[in-house]
């Protein structure tokens, strides 16, 4: 199979050398000339993608901010195959949704939007693995929901990349979850470690701190864009959120043990609800 991948950071990277590992053609694109030339050093590319070689594709990934991807697409969507499947890894979906299924149906190729659920800390090429979305979840958004025969058709394309489970849903739903499951978690740990404390931490922290503040080290642009597509959803949870903190700050702030007891009790009530009891 022909792989096309646009963006060779740390999603795009991955998947390049995923698929490179299953023993496909991979064609990469990048903004950054001395990033494809590395990624092609480093076996992840077979070459780089362009005009003469995007038509011969049969998957292209297209692994950009959303706002790059939309325009990656109106640019290029002429010249891809009216056979090939395009999957976007945008981590929202409605705006880059709407254009992708409008694009493909001008142009005749298939669009899926998607998420892999999996990253570092860390962002770029250097830090990508042919192993990043081993048993990691994967979101897909078709044009129809009940398009069983697409999602099983792009169940296989991705096969090579080793994702454990693959949720399918709409952009609306998608852009609501992951506020609360990724964009706020963001939110509060860029926020927490601004703390005048946190200088002094070291000595002090072990797994809570690591936990709490390893994604505040972030793409500030990447993830500014994010935050601004889906402010109506991440304004939302970080509303009520700021309104749950609040009620233990007065508890605290009253000495009222009784009520700072039963707001814990109930924290705790919902992890086991939610996750699952621990086993013992």
């Amino acid at each position: 199979m022909k792989v096309a991948v646009a963006g060779l950071g740390l999603i795009g990277g991955s998947f390049a050398k995923a698929y490179k590992k299953g023993g496909h053609t991979v064609y990469g694109f990048d903004l950054n000339r001395t990033m494809l030339g590395y990624a092609r050093l480093a076996g992840a590319i077979d070459d780089e993608l362009s005009d003469n070689c995007i038509g011969e594709c049969e998957l292209v990934i297209i692994a950009l901010y959303p706002q790059d991807a939309i325009k990656y697409l109106e640019k290029n969507g002429p010249l891809i195959s009216k056979r090939a499947t395009v999957i976007d890894c945008c981590g929202t979906k409605r705006e880059v949704c709407a254009a992708g299924f409008e694009l493909a149906k001008k142009h005749g190729f298939t669009f899926v939007g998607g998420h892999p659920m999996a990253g570092k800390q860390y962002s770029g090429f250097k830090h990508s693995s042919a192993n990043l979305f081993n048993r990691a979840a994967m979101i897909l958004v078709p044009p129809r929901f009940d398009d069983i025969a697409l999602v099983d058709r792009v169940k296989k394309l991705l096969e090579p990349c080793g994702f454990g489970t693959l949720t399918v849903t709409t952009a609306e739903k998608h852009d609501e979850m992951v506020a609360f499951t990724s964009q706020l978690a963001h939110v509060v740990s860029n926020a927490y470690i601004k703390s005048p404390t946190a200088r002094a931490h070291k000595g002090f922290s072990a797994g809570s701190y690591k936990d709490l503040t390893r994604v505040a080290y972030l793409n500030e642009t990447m993830w500014t864009e994010l935050f601004l597509e889906n402010r109506d959803n991440l304004i939302k949870e970080l509303d009520f959120f700021i309104d749950s903190l609040g009620k233990y700050r007065d508890a605290l702030h009253e000495g009222d043990e009784d009520t700072l007891k039963e707001l814990l009790r109930e924290g705790k009530k919902r992890k086991e609800e939610v996750d699952g009891a621990w086993q013992r």
